[in-house]
């Protein structure tokens, strides 16, 4: 009867623990690993040249190579959309509407954000301010109030388009609860990805003349970069980089984390002791007052996205396996290939470890001061663990600013996102781990204000680091050689690529003799 008695209690021990740490149960969701399913804790993947990157010896022409800003490219920014302007002049009052619905996060949406003035420009209509959705992955119901500075926005554009901040009375029935209950006469949804300026003015242009607005839902990506006027190309580059400045609380927070980035308590306040000689002290100097933003981009989306194996072990595999099939169905392509076979096509997002091996090999020294922008780490701080020993000068939002300073931002994806974004602005280099929205969104803001930004070769990393009998000076001549040309210099763009990633030639002029 005892015995009976105890397996009884042990059945409903096990039925009522997931309730008080459903966590531990839930290795599918997008939050953190659960316990029984990514125990294992990531080690050092690279050993040799771990070993090698903390041995290192720097060079002091590298480190003020690495330091100095980029030289003038012969190229300016120019949002002056006058200039060859193909559309009639802004209307003194406009009872016509445009309204758009905006998802993904907050680099996505500000794409779409400049696509919408466009779009409204095209149409010659008043843009109401648009309407950002919640983000499915964090949750986040951040307005476009909450985190661009509206009045700064209708400013700067008063002059390009008529934009009001809500509909008037009589169209106040157009919401988003409105469109999601039915099929509605002014809603397009059929809007092609990169549609023409013809497009909206064959299909949307008429449905705002019969019923004096549109909504437009869908409409990421739904403005095409090519054969645009050269007045269109510059006013989307003028809401980019002059109309969308984020709300001041969140400037004051950014600029107290740079204040505090570039005059530490102790210039060498590392782990670690400072050789005192003139050489050690010349590479301090170089770096004095300076710091550099990562952003890892190393989620749980991204590693199952990948197909890559990241050394957690099978607990990891299966995890990742599991998450791609519920999230994804299966539909990951890369998972039909071999893991050596994707880092050959560079297709594999660099580890915190990686990243950090690339960072010592490209210069700098452990006394660098690296700003970590990253919204979560997959894997957590073990993950993180190896670039620390690298790196220990490592910073982000929660060890340089107090709970109190964070409130209004803490929870929020797309406020902590802005910050970032912020910080990252105003960094003397940003490297991103691997190619997103965020890292096209400051390559091409660096690029129109001449601002190093380090771009990794994803293709050269993803071979040298399968190579594991290479040594730390191959792997260290491979990674310059492969950087020479990737820290900033100007790239022109090219048919179909966008205009956010490259904003020379469309709105950059060539600076004159």
């Amino acid at each position: 009867m005892q015995d009976s008695q105890k397996i009884a209690l042990a059945g409903i021990f096990v039925l009522i623990f997931p309730i008080f740490s459903p966590n531990l149960f839930s290795p599918l969701t997008r939050s953190s690993p659960s316990l029984f399913s990514e125990w294992n804790t990531p080690r050092p993947r690279h050993l040799r040249l771990l070993q090698g990157a903390l041995d290192r010896q720097i060079s002091i022409r590298q480190q003020v190579e690495l330091w100095s800003p980029l030289p003038d490219q012969g190229y300016k920014p120019c949002t002056d959309s006058n200039k060859g302007r193909l559309f009639v002049s802004l209307p003194e009052k406009s009872l016509r509407f445009l309204q758009v619905f905006l998802d993904g996060g907050l680099n996505q949406q500000r794409m779409g954000i400049c696509d919408a003035v466009a779009v409204a420009k095209i149409l010659n209509v008043t843009l109401v301010i648009p309407r950002l959705e919640v983000n499915p992955v964090w949750q986040d119901s951040s307005s476009f109030e909450d985190i661009f500075d509206v009045d700064h926005f209708l400013s700067i554009l008063k002059d390009e388009v008529r934009i009001v901040r809500e509909l008037p009375t009589e169209y106040a029935w157009s919401t988003r609860e409105y469109y999601a209950t039915g099929i509605r006469a002014t809603r397009i949804k059929t809007a092609p990805v990169h549609a023409s300026a013809e497009w909206y003015l064959e299909n949307v242009l008429p449905v705002i003349q019969s019923y004096g607005i549109a909504a437009v839902a869908p409409f990421s990506h739904r403005l095409a970069f090519d054969n645009m006027p050269e007045s269109i190309q510059r006013l989307r580059c003028k809401v980019n980089f002059e109309a969308l400045s984020f709300v001041p609380h969140i400037r004051k927070l950014g600029d107290a984390i740079v204040d505090r980035l570039r005059h530490p308590p102790s210039i060498s306040q590392t782990s670690g002791t400072i050789d005192p000689t003139d050489r050690i002290n010349t590479i301090v100097k170089a770096g004095a007052g300076k710091f550099v933003v990562l952003h890892l981009r190393f989620d749980k989306d991204m590693a199952a996205h990948s197909g890559c194996d990241f050394g957690g072990g099978k607990a990891e595999k299966l995890a990742l396996a599991k998450y791609r099939q519920v999230i994804w169905q299966g539909r990951v392509l890369n998972s039909l290939l071999t893991d050596e076979e994707l880092r050959n096509k560079g297709r594999c997002p660099l580890t915190p470890e990686e990243i950090g091996l690339l960072l010592s090999a490209l210069g700098f020294s452990n006394n660098t001061r690296l700003y970590l922008a990253s919204h979560q780490v997959y894997g957590g701080e073990a993950r993180i663990s190896t670039l620390r020993k690298l790196f220990p000068v490592m910073e982000n939002k929660k060890s340089l600013a107090s709970v109190e300073e964070l409130a209004d931002v803490e929870g929020k994806a797309s406020l902590m996102a802005a910050v970032d974004y912020y910080v990252s602005m105003k960094s003397d280099i940003f490297i991103s781990a691997s190619p997103g929205n965020m890292h096209n969104a400051l390559l091409a803001h660096r690029a129109y204000l001449n601002l190093k930004t380090i771009r990794p070769n994803m293709i050269l990393l993803g071979q040298v680091l399968v190579n594991k009998s290479l040594d730390w000076s191959e792997f260290e001549g491979s990674v310059l050689n492969g950087h020479k040309n990737r820290q900033g210099q100007l790239r022109l763009r090219k048919e179909k690529q966008s205009i956010y990633t490259y904003p020379a030639p469309d709105c950059m002029c060539k600076a004159q003799q």
